[in-house]
């Protein structure tokens, strides 16, 4: 099966690139490698050159906006299946420029859209937020209402939307996946373990907003394999909750306490919830495991203990002089 992934080379895109190259089909990456204006370069080089080393597909580098290019790709590939993971990545980078973020999140959809439809692409596969939820308690599952909080959960909603709308005039097949808080090897520092791991590296503070708030924390290679089920597998349903959802919740504070246990340095700051990001806790995933055979295999404990071995192993991302640290 020939299809396009755009944010291919990105921290979940690559993992999903990986898995689909593993079962045989042929993949296009369409990915702009840009820092959100507060990803260091040199990281995100690295980062992006460490991801590329595990895929082998073809790579075209550019926005998903400049529609003669993307026409171009289009033409050229010949998708039978488009997944869309490029975006403004969360809540705190939408915030800092939203109107370029809603452009990307809007223009760039759009485009995505209309070219699939042009080229009667058979399945789109829309990846979303655990975010349109909105304010919500262990055990939701996808027939919940959604009521976002914040920019990026109100536009990931939006999305949603949009791409209901081109399989209800008749054009493609989609699939809407809600992950969350997924975490692993080869992402950026600024992200909550990304953040925790590094500061218990470094024997500093972890500052925990919140110290009930539960979070679904999902190992990367989980949710590529949701992502990558549903673009190959026949669905019974178009929207899935794409998580770890263990049957024990965890907690901000468990996290930041697990990841200085393992470190073994590292002490903790209590602080009041970020009243910008909902109160979330683990979603139901029963339609997922029913309907695509998802599986995820990694709990928190064996995710965090691999993630801190690739940071040993790559003690440049987190030896850094205090004045550094991002």
């Amino acid at each position: 099966m020939k299809i396009l992934v755009t944010g291919g080379s990105g921290f979940i895109g690559h993992n999903v690139v990986q898995q689909l190259e593993q079962q045989g089909h042929e993949c296009l990456i369409i990915d702009r490698h840009t820092t959100y204006g507060f990803i260091p370069s040199d990281e995100l080089e690295f980062l992006v050159l460490e991801r590329l080393k595990k895929i082998t597909s073809d790579l075209k580098q550019f926005d998903i906006r400049d529609t003669e290019v993307l026409s171009t790709a289009f033409m050229l590939f010949q998708p039978e299946v488009v997944i869309h993971l490029a975006s403004f990545p969360r809540q705190k980078v939408v915030g800092q420029n939203p109107l370029l973020a809603s452009d990307v999140m809007s223009t760039g959809l759009i485009n995505l859209l209309e070219l699939s439809r042009q080229h009667h692409i058979r399945k789109f596969v829309y990846i979303s937020s655990s975010m349109v939820y909105g304010d919500f308690d262990s055990g939701v599952d996808e027939t919940a209402e959604c009521k976002p909080i914040g920019q990026y959960g109100i536009m990931k909603y939006m999305g949603e939307k949009l791409v209901e709308d081109y399989t209800r005039q008749g054009h493609f097949e989609h699939v809407i996946i809600r992950p969350s808080a997924v975490y692993g090897e080869l992402d950026v520092e600024d992200r909550v373990v990304s953040k925790f791991m590094t500061r218990a590296l470094r024997d500093e503070t972890l500052k925990v907003n919140g110290p009930s708030e539960v979070l679904d924390f999902t190992y990367v290679t989980d949710t590529a394999q949701g992502i990558a089920l549903a673009a190959t597998q026949k669905c019974q349903h178009t929207i899935y909750n794409i998580t770890r959802s263990a049957s024990i919740e965890t907690t901000l504070l468990d996290a930041a306490n697990l990841c200085i246990k393992i470190a073994g340095k590292g002490t903790v700051e209590i602080a009041d919830r970020d009243l910008a990001f909902p109160s979330r806790g683990n979603l139901s995933i029963s339609r997922a495991k029913q309907d695509l055979g998802f599986n995820p295999k990694i709990n928190i404990d064996e995710g965090l203990q691999r993630y801190y071995q690739w940071y040993l192993e790559n003690s440049h991302l987190w030896e850094k002089d205090n004045d550094t640290i991002h």
